[in-house]
């Protein structure tokens, strides 16, 4: 009995040391500059060697950007879990919505680490792999919904779309005195492309998702 439960006394040792090592390394980061501060700093803050932070991040910029797989996984799941005769583009701000909710531990952190992921190029090139990942496992989900011609374009388009409102929410949200929840901000910015706003007449009715 206690032998198995080793495994996930370690995992949670592991996951507590990896949210220490990104929280001072996110605050030297919003402190000094991101391209200012090494390894070798944040390592010596927490109280460990170089090479252990290595162990838990390959390099500077993950302690920002975390593991992307989970919110992938997290993100494909809640859109499959979506009703399938809902619209795709509703369906994409709600899978989105849902991730906003997920419990965050402290909000000015959040919106901290998000100034820090904008403020240099490496750090907005690792989040492009983001958004890259995930539409790896939307846009296949989003086209299987989709009838009519060209649906492999239409189904990358509203995919490519909606990670570009997700990412436009967060950046505005993150402003220092930025007031509007998240959320309220990510249906905005899903409102000002959906159908009706994006200048979409009649016409072109059979290829509204």
């Amino acid at each position: 009995m206690g032998s198995s439960s080793t495994p996930g006394l370690r995992g949670i040792t592991r996951e507590a040391v990896r949210t220490r090592i990104a929280e001072v390394a996110i605050d030297l980061f919003a402190e000094q500059g991101f391209d200012a501060v090494t390894v070798e700093q944040i390592a010596a803050e927490v109280g460990i060697s170089a090479r252990s932070f290595h162990r838990y991040f390959p390099a500077k910029e993950d302690a920002v950007i975390g593991d992307l797989a989970p919110w992938g996984e997290f993100v494909r799941d809640a859109f499959a879990a979506r009703p399938a005769d809902e619209p795709v583009w509703d369906s994409l701000r709600s899978t989105f919505e849902a991730l906003l909710a997920q419990p965050s531990r402290d909000e000015q952190r959040s919106k901290r680490t998000m100034r820090v992921l904008t403020s240099t190029a490496s750090l907005r090139a690792r989040n492009l792999e983001k958004h890259l990942l995930w539409a790896r496992l939307l846009t296949p989900l989003a086209q299987e919904r989709l009838t009519g011609d060209l649906a492999a374009l239409r189904a990358q388009t509203l995919v490519q779309a909606a990670l570009v409102c997700f990412d436009i929410a967060l950046t505005t949200w993150a402003e220092p005195d930025e007031t509007t929840d998240a959320v309220e901000l990510l249906r905005q910015s899903f409102a000002t492309l959906a159908p009706r706003n994006a200048g979409i007449g009649p016409t072109k009715a059979p290829y509204i998702p």
